[in-house]
């Protein structure tokens, strides 16, 4: 069964938790207890409704306050297929959770108030879609009870969004917009009545028919060696096996396979997904790979086919979103994560830092704070077998380490 992954975004009081609780509701994926949790809650609050967006607001201060500060990540599923779906904060200065939620994203909901239409955080938002390359964007026009369910109001919005998409680099991003009321479940999971001028999807029918695998698997492959597996026991005495998640592509029994960075070649003997044989991997399968020929693999190498060879990386231009209350300076040293791959990495220089309101580059810049995004170049001690994110996103990104704190700083998207 298909999983997709789903991130939310919006302004603060949108209504994303109202939107998730409301999926929830709609799909059955809530127990008994829990919604009866839930309608006592609401009695407490005062409100003469079911808030479904206690379901999804976790945090203590959360509920307090009305807002999303954590990223949760909410399941539920349909009889073809299964979502996750991560929450994320509306607020500027939860922007790189945002980014860090959004990263597996497929699709992403961003969610607008009918009554104010596109905000500050919309730009924002929107930039980090395209910057994360999600090829498909729903742009949710919700608490259309509040307008009368304008028609109007909607269309004034979409044109609105559409000029904003003008502006954009990435332009094979596929847009839908639905008209919603997430507290009366509104065009949710069925059509509305109250909008019979609207002739698209209801929500949960357009994630129903999105098609998005078959991008993953046309891309090169690319297996990050996570862990060589020696299992002492007599009946796996000679086992030699690399596990990992395979991030791209497919691999196949008999396919002519290339370990970076030693450049040995080899033919996969078999592909194992627990003890069951399988004849190809796909994109987004951890599996344990054999090895006709025994070579010098360890974590943090990749397996690739030999056409598709990527060129080893030392020097790396990157856009980067700072997750760091201290700045990113030039000449700093961290540890660069790709994949499972660690290695030190020097910042050589700041080239730009991007207004996401404008989307216009800033030039010169002499440092990058907190939850700003800017283009950079590093070096790294040794070379990374990285694409470019636009090439291939699965292999294109990584993390900065603090070395003193062990904190992530930072997330790259290579260019």
């Amino acid at each position: 069964m298909d999983i997709v992954r789903i991130a939310t975004a919006g302004s603060v009081d949108d209504g994303k938790s109202t939107l998730i609780g409301r999926l929830l509701y709609e799909t059955n994926s809530i127990t008994a207890d829990k919604l009866e949790a839930i309608e006592k809650a609401s009695k407490r609050r005062g409100v003469d409704y079911t808030d479904l967006s206690l379901l999804t607001d976790g945090l203590i201060a959360e509920r307090e306050q009305g807002i999303t500060i954590d990223v949760a990540h909410i399941y539920f599923s349909t009889p073809t297929r299964k979502y996750i779906i991560a929450d994320t904060p509306g607020h500027f200065e939860y922007t790189r959770n945002m980014i860090t939620g959004a990263s597996n994203a497929q699709v992403a909901i961003i969610l607008i108030d009918a009554r104010n239409g596109i905000v500050e955080q919309t730009h924002r938002h929107f930039y980090i879609t395209q910057l994360l390359r999600i090829p498909y964007v729903v742009v949710c026009i919700n608490k259309m009870d509040l307008v009368n369910y304008s028609e109007e109001q909607f269309n004034q919005i979409r044109a609105q969004f559409k000029e904003l998409f003008e502006k954009a680099n990435f332009k094979e991003q596929k847009l839908e917009f639905i008209p919603a009321s997430s507290l009366y479940g509104d065009n949710i999971s069925t059509r509305s009545a109250q909008m019979s001028w609207f002739n698209g999807p209801a929500l949960l029918e357009f994630l129903e028919g999105i098609e998005w695998h078959t991008i993953e698997n046309n891309l090169p492959a690319r297996f990050p060696v996570q862990y060589v597996v020696r299992p002492k026991s007599e009946q796996w005495h000679d086992f030699r096996g690399f596990a990992g998640k395979l991030s791209s592509g497919t691999l196949a029994k008999g396919d002519v396979v290339v370990a970076l960075p030693s450049q040995q070649e080899s033919v996969i003997e078999d592909i194992y997904q627990f003890e069951q044989s399988l004849p190809v991997a796909e994109s987004g399968d951890s599996v344990v790979i054999t090895l006709k020929d025994e070579i010098d693999i360890s974590r943090g190498d990749m397996l690739v086919k030999k056409a598709e060879t990527p060129a080893p990386l030392k020097e790396i231009s990157s856009m980067v979103c700072w997750l760091d209350h201290t700045p990113l300076k030039a000449g700093k040293t961290y540890l660069l994560q790709h994949g499972s791959n660690r290695v030190k990495a020097k910042v050589t220089n700041l080239f730009s830092s991007i207004n996401v309101l404008d989307y216009q580059t800033i030039e010169g810049v002499e440092e990058i704070g907190l939850n700003e995004i800017g283009y950079i170049s590093l070096k790294t001690a040794k070379p990374v077998n990285a694409d470019s994110y636009a090439a291939n996103k699965r292999n294109g990104s990584f993390i900065l380490i603090d070395e003193g704190t062990n904190s992530t700083v930072g997330v790259g998207f290579i260019g």
